[in-house]
């Protein structure tokens, strides 16, 4: 086995920005093939709604139907699923789904009002969405943590019903993410995936109830298809490779260091995990972790790939400069292993979520730890935040102006709609100007 060389930087060399923004550089495009696909999937489903539904499930997914009706999961399978769990896997799904939703309860939104002196009242209203959709992968990848991680900021929020959708590939069913469906208090289940999936809970059918937002991650189709129907419905994100970014001191074991590195790694061949630290001996000690460590992992293969293309160790001058750099990487998760991570929180500004001490490995937040693993990707974390119960409310401005409020307001509202022309806006507010 070829052992990866990761890409070694220095912070400060004349090439050093060239160089980390290849390292970073990351094609999005999607193939035109899968936009083919994908547009000819969405407009049937659109057109014939059940019946390509059922036509694309039996053809991609082996699983052939009568009706839709045949394709939806009871809550008696979800149960039946969560007692197949042995004990421990059980609690294990119990106690992680327990945490994420002690953390999204401190999330909630609530609505609010003030009073002026002339008695106007403004405010907002916070308010759920009705009904959102749930895509889950099936398959080779299985993820019930993400079932908790969609799921339970959105029942917390207050949805409605709550349609999660899960290919189940020839019929197998993954009695882990149906049981965390369960735990989460998914409302519908219904064994479809792909794009005709999106479609269908985008457009609405017969059978399945148009949603207000479609969230949950997928494969290239599935993300393909989220980005066409965007407008249509809300959607959560465009997820791009998962990210990990290690700062350390030069003071944490070089082998935890690297098998968080592999944590990351081991996702897909695209996924990226980069390393900084003012210690060039500790970069070379991690390095030898990697070799040593790499042929002990089930996904070598996958890892190998990852981090030799995508791999990067960083050699900083101090940990001011790291944070600076990693602004820059805005990562999707961001560790600081240092021996004060509270004193360098002031100095991040962009990332998805922090990861603070020694002990405090990234892998914790994909599971159990309680705030969402479902991050921005990209350098996205520059503008945009986790998914949370925020994404699951609306927000509707409240105005209930008073007869006194009206000709103060008035005066100003008609002379600006003068001012662009706009007659009607001016003469609407002047009519409640009074004598």
């Amino acid at each position: 086995m070829n052992l990866p060389s990761l890409t070694r930087l220095v912070a400060g060399t004349p090439d050093f920005q060239d160089r980390l923004a290849r390292l970073l550089a990351f094609n999005d495009a999607t193939d035109s093939g899968i936009q083919d696909t994908v547009s000819e999937i969405l407009a049937a489903v659109r057109a014939r709604g059940d019946e390509a539904v059922l036509e694309y499930t039996a053809r991609f997914d082996r699983l052939p139907a009568g009706s839709v009706d045949e394709l939806e999961l009871s809550r008696t399978d979800l149960e039946d699923a969560r007692a197949e769990l042995t004990p421990r896997l059980s609690q294990a799904l119990e106690q992680a789904a327990e945490r994420v939703r002690a953390y999204h309860e401190r999330q909630r939104q609530v609505s609010w009002t003030y009073t002026e002196a002339d008695g106007t009242v403004l405010g907002q209203q916070v308010t759920p969405l009705d009904r959102v959709g749930l895509y889950v992968p099936g398959g080779k990848a299985a993820y019930p943590s993400s079932v908790l991680m969609n799921a339970i900021p959105a029942k917390v929020a207050g949805v409605k019903e709550l349609i999660m959708v899960v290919p189940t590939p020839d019929g197998v069913k993954n009695d882990l993410v149906l049981a965390a469906a369960a735990i989460a208090g998914v409302d519908r289940v219904f064994t479809i995936g792909g794009a005709q999936a999106v479609g269908a809970l985008a457009y609405g059918t017969v059978r399945i109830p148009q949603v207000d937002k479609i969230v949950g991650p997928g494969n290239a189709y599935v993300a393909e298809a989220k980005r066409r129907v965007f407008g249509i419905v809300g959607i959560d994100m465009i997820a791009g490779p998962s990210e990990i970014l290690v700062i350390c001191d030069g003071k944490t074991d070089p082998d935890w260091i690297a098998m968080d590195l592999f944590s990351q790694a081991e996702h897909d061949e695209l996924a990226q995990s980069i390393l900084i630290s003012p210690d060039a001996a500790f970069l070379d000690a991690v390095q030898a972790s990697i070799a040593r460590l790499l042929p002990t992992m089930p996904r070598q293969g996958v890892i190998t790939t990852s981090i030799g293309n995508r791999g990067g160790l960083i050699h900083c001058r101090d940990l001011a400069q790291a944070a600076e750099i990693a602004n820059f990487i805005a990562p999707e998760h961001l560790e600081l292993s240092v021996e004060d991570p509270q004193a360098m929180l002031p100095l991040i500004r962009h990332a998805g979520a922090i990861f603070m001490g020694r002990h405090t490995c990234e892998a914790l937040g994909d599971y159990c730890a309680g705030p969402n693993h479902v991050l921005p990707t990209s350098r996205t974390a520059r503008f945009s935040s986790p998914l949370g119960v925020y994404d699951f409310q609306k927000r509707t401005s409240l105005i209930q102006v008073s007869e006194a409020g009206a000709k103060t307001l008035g005066e100003i509202a008609a002379t600006l709609a003068y001012g662009e022309g706009l007659q009607a806006h001016a003469r609407s507010a002047e009519y409640r100007l009074g004598g």
